[in-house]
């Protein structure tokens, strides 16, 4: 282990900025899932597995929204890619707090699909700034400031919507993260090097390339032959450019991104169901007010395992980390009040960090620099479609089971698919070697 690299990491005057600035960002949306699940339960009077489905349309929102917002910043820059966001995420969750629960799932939907994409931003800039064991490094200490942030966030949210303000809680997020938006787009961190063309560029010169042959072999063509030609010349580059465009749009999409893809739902069906979870049982049992309590242990253990595996001087397969993650989540569900609950979450919550860390330093080592941007959004479509799957679940057995119901649901459905996915791998690597 080297805990040295940290020290060079936050000694880069834009690489400590960004962090800062990615954290303070995160803060309004890490409160925003357990104020929007109690707004749901107390003031709206509907069940876990209406929360829990609310979350899911929210995160579906985000997981069609981030690839298109990635490939945005790819296209035009990161400023006028952030416009959208910086006006919905205000207007939206200033609207929600005061609609039925039917207007609420629509309103939740646009607002995930324009949500401000500070993880990608961070991780997308991260990954031009730095390389090599650097890169590690600087994941490792994104996840850690993202884990720093849940200790703040949720515990608040709770804290505000127990009091009866989760309308007001819900209109600040929205406010807070619109001008956290507007701070970014003033920062305005690099999201590419200098002399990567953007796809739009590179597109526009094959197509101007394969003009210029055509042009050239037309001009040495009999007449006849020549007023063909130009007829079909529009017709030939538009088709070939349609060509070059689509294939140079899925070249980036190889079988071992997918597999971090897969890592990433899994993480956050695992997470969110956690979350449910945890406020589920902490809410039944009349300790609402202490989830603040149980999230710090969590993140705290986050923390530590974001630092010591940045440190490491060797990766460790994202699969892996996920299937430890998820079957020390399972015994969670046997907690009967606060602080047994919160020692429990200790050995999860010990891979979090871990797991997010490793997964996205693979994609940003696998995606070429031009094409990061929409990768990082597919890798957040991911995650959140994992989010999607993980709260409803998580509700339907808590509601029918009961909060252990939801630790083990989640937690046993990612053991589930790490198993495959480490089946699949080694068929593979069986395979290849025949």
């Amino acid at each position: 282990m080297n805990f040295a690299l940290y020290k060079e990491m936050l000694s880069i005057r834009p690489v400590r900025r960004l962090l800062i600035v990615g954290m303070i960002a995160r803060i309004p949306h890490s409160a925003a899932g357990v104020l929007l699940t109690l707004h749901i339960v107390l003031t709206l009077g509907q069940g876990y597995a209406a929360a829990g489905a609310a979350a899911a349309v929210m995160t579906i929102g985000i997981a069609v929204g981030a690839p298109w917002r990635g490939r945005r910043v790819d296209m035009v820059g990161l400023r006028k890619a952030l416009i959208p966001s910086v006006v919905s995420e205000t207007v939206i969750w200033s609207v929600v707090p005061h609609v039925s629960y039917e207007w609420l799932l629509p309103l939740v939907f646009v607002g995930g699909l324009f949500t401000l994409p500070i993880f990608s931003v961070v991780r997308q800039s991260l990954g031009v700034m730095v390389d090599g064991e650097q890169r590690r490094s600087a994941f490792a200490l994104d996840s850690i400031a993202t884990e720093l942030v849940f200790m703040i966030g949720p515990a608040v949210g709770a804290i505000v919507a127990t009091s009866g303000f989760s309308a007001i809680g819900l209109t600040a997020v929205g406010i807070s993260v619109s001008v956290a938006g507007l701070f970014l787009m003033w920062f305005n961190p690099p999201t590419r090097s200098e002399v990567v063309c953007s796809p739009q560029e590179s597109a526009d010169r094959a197509a101007a390339d394969l003009a210029a042959a055509e042009a050239a072999m037309v001009a040495s063509a009999p007449a006849h032959v020549q007023e063909a030609a130009s007829e079909m010349a529009s017709a030939t580059s538009r088709t070939a450019a349609l060509r070059t465009r689509v294939a140079r749009n899925f070249t980036w999409f190889t079988v071992s991104v997918a597999a971090l893809f897969a890592v990433a739902a899994g993480s956050g069906m695992v997470l969110s169901g956690s979350d449910v979870s945890i406020v589920g049982l902490l809410e039944r049992g009349g300790h609402e007010n202490e989830i603040g309590i149980v999230f710090f242990f969590w993140c705290a253990a986050s923390v530590i395992g974001g630092l010591i595996y940045g440190s490491m001087k060797r990766s460790i397969s994202p699969m892996l980390l996920l299937l430890g993650m998820a079957a020390l989540t399972i015994p969670m569900g046997f907690a009967q009040d606060t602080w047994t609950l919160a020692f429990l979450s200790l050995l999860p919550g010990l891979l979090c960090a871990p797991v997010l860390s490793a997964s996205s330093e693979k994609v940003a080592d696998l995606v070429d620099e031009e094409r990061r941007g929409e990768a990082m959004g597919w890798y957040g479509s991911a995650l959140t479609a994992g989010v999607a799957l993980g709260a409803p679940l998580a509700g339907v057995f808590i509601d029918t089971v009961g909060p252990s119901g939801g630790f083990a649901a989640v937690g046993i459905a990612g053991v589930a698919l790490c198993a495959t996915g480490l089946i699949l791998t080694s068929l593979r690597r069986r395979s290849a070697r025949v």
